[in-house]
């Protein structure tokens, strides 16, 4: 490198002077009298050369200096990484478009108060759109369609379709429409892309401004077009399948027996709904635009925006620990020139390929030894009994040393949604720490605690009691306050769980607005100098804001410590 300074530097002795020299001291020299000129260009030389090595050693102080200094500090960033999932009304966000918060509160007020609006579900899936839907369920082989057609023309086609089908508990506890939304809402391409149901609660790009033009890809998405699936070509049609009785109770035997055209008769009901009520309070397709830039910034730009962020903000993070990332995420992750030249990507040897949710760490590769990390995972999850609500790629334990030789048991986890998991698997985590005496555990993690605790739910206040009484505390230290969010989020109507919906104004008393995530750490090993949660991705978290947003991916934020090495 010094080498490379002084070529590039140091002047030519031969070229003739352009009066722009590299320092003070050569524009001084300059105005000597003629009698040294001869003398110039060596003296020039040499007070270059002495210029320059006084900045090579300089630099080479400052990057020693500055060596030691990030050899003492441990910057580590965890991060829950998912947010919405296929559909992307399901959630309150934080939009720039005022004409979002008025979509979203047309829609509220249309399903909670719809007074002569509550039509018959025969005026909106018609009997011609029925009587086509059986032919083509009739044309599949399907048994029970003529019972079916019975409940139809008895039953559904006469209830009005907020309260006697969007509101009716029952078709909720049957799984009728929630059960084949599940496995036809985005479905997976052997290409890597996703195709969608026509429906207002994904992405589907095509044309739904009227029910008309709704139908007519709806039929055909189901029955018609083969998709090519990494298992083979199928029609989404021919992916349904009985829903059991043995797990969902409130379905008759009779209802099993027909619950496959029973099943897509209540989600082709549901989807027209949706379908008439948006186009009701939101005429010109207005909706179908704000869909279309949440799910550009939300869907098909997330990794982007969410690699970006850690390539930015927290450049200079040490580790950062990830949870519910996609394999997808992850191989972009390793793509991404920024992220790959600087860290390590430390993932599951055993990752989840059905969820698709894994937890992942990423380890600088200018503090940490490549050669020396070892996974444990397994480890830790074979103490698990079933009784313990952990699925395969909620938790990552790695062990790794640093370019100093100083050893280090690092732990990545996603809890249950309602955080019982989240002690045990700690004290699993702990116990396992225990046999690496050498190694210092840091854990990064998305405990899913609450801010007042129950027998269903777990409270930040008995989880701080925990890890403080075996020696650790937290980034929020020994008692966490249980008033400061890391998460808010709501349902609004626009999705099929109406019970879980929240008003506008009921965002706080029915939404998710709690301390859920965590960096832990011995409280002899590390002094904590500073922390931080970000709900932005520039560094800062704004107060009573849902999230995410348009340019926030997550439904948790960032959280960040910068931690003195003892």
């Amino acid at each position: 490198m010094d080498m490379h300074l002084r070529s590039r530097t140091a002047p030519d002795p031969e070229s003739p002077d352009d009066g722009d020299g590299d320092s003070t001291v050569l524009l001084h020299e300059r105005s000597r009298s003629s009698a040294r000129s001869a003398e110039q260009p060596r003296s020039c030389w040499a007070i270059g050369m002495c210029v320059m090595a006084l900045a090579a050693a300089g630099l080479l102080a400052h990057s020693v200096l500055r060596e030691w200094t990030d050899a003492g500090e441990l910057r580590v960033v965890t991060w829950n990484i998912a947010a919405i999932n296929n559909n992307p009304f399901e959630y309150w966000i934080t939009h720039d478009d005022a004409d979002y918060n008025k979509l979203m509160e047309d829609v509220q007020d249309f399903i909670s108060s719809p007074g002569e609006r509550d039509v018959e579900v025969g005026s909106v899936f018609s009997a011609s759109m029925w009587a086509e839907l059986k032919a083509l369920m009739v044309a599949r082989g399907w048994e029970g369609v003529e019972q079916v057609d019975e409940r139809w023309r008895t039953d559904f086609s006469r209830r009005k379709i907020i309260s006697g089908f969007m509101k009716d508990k029952a078709l909720g506890d049957k799984r009728l429409a929630s059960m084949p939304d599940r496995i036809t809402n985005t479905i997976n391409l052997a290409s890597g892309g996703a195709a969608n149901r026509p429906t207002v609660i994904n992405c589907f790009a095509g044309d739904m401004t009227s029910l008309d033009k709704w139908w007519h890809e709806w039929k055909n998405f189901m029955f018609t077009r083969p998709l090519k699936l990494p298992s083979g070509e199928l029609v989404p049609a021919a992916m349904l399948s009985r829903i059991k009785r043995s797990k969902y109770p409130a379905l008759t035997e009779a209802e099993e027996a027909i619950s496959i055209p029973l099943q897509t008769l209540a989600q082709a009901i549901f989807d027209a709904t949706l379908v008439h009520i948006v186009n009701s309070v939101s005429a010109g397709g207005k909706w179908q635009r704000l869909q279309q830039s949440i799910c550009k910034s939300l869907n098909q730009r997330k990794d982007e925006r969410t690699l970006g962020i850690l390539a930015s903000t927290y450049s200079d993070a040490s580790i950062v620990f990830l949870q519910e990332s996609a394999g997808v995420f992850v191989n972009k992750a390793e793509e991404h020139t920024e992220i790959s030249n600087r860290y390590m990507v430390a993932r599951l040897g055993a990752p989840d390929t059905k969820r698709d949710q894994n937890s992942v760490i990423l380890l600088r590769r200018a503090y940490f030894r490549e050669e020396t990390l070892l996974e444990h995972t397994a480890s830790v999850m074979r103490t698990f009994d079933k009784s313990v609500p952990v699925a395969t790629g909620d938790l990552l334990v790695i062990a790794v040393e640093d370019n100093l030789g100083r050893k280090y048991l690092l732990a990545s986890f996603h809890g249950d949604t309602n955080g019982l998991a989240t002690i045990r698997v700690w004290r699993a985590v702990k116990a396992f720490a225990s046999t690496f005496p050498e190694h210092q555990l840091v854990f990064g993690m998305d405990a899913n605690t609450h801010t007042i605790g129950t027998s269903s739910k777990q409270g930040v206040t008995e989880f701080a009691t925990a890890f403080v009484a075996d020696g650790y505390t937290s980034c929020w230290g020994d008692a966490p306050d249980p008033n400061s969010p890391t998460t808010f989020n709501a349902r609004t109507y626009l999705q099929p769980q109406l019970q879980k919906a929240a008003r506008t104004d009921e965002k706080e008393s029915k939404g998710d607005k709690n301390p859920k995530d965590f960096i832990l750490f011995p409280r002899a090993g590390f002094r904590i100098l500073r922390k931080a949660k970000d709900n932005t991705g520039e560094g800062k978290y704004v107060e009573g804001m849902v999230f995410p947003t348009l340019r926030f991916p997550s439904d948790h934020g960032i959280v960040s410590a910068t931690l003195k090495v003892l």
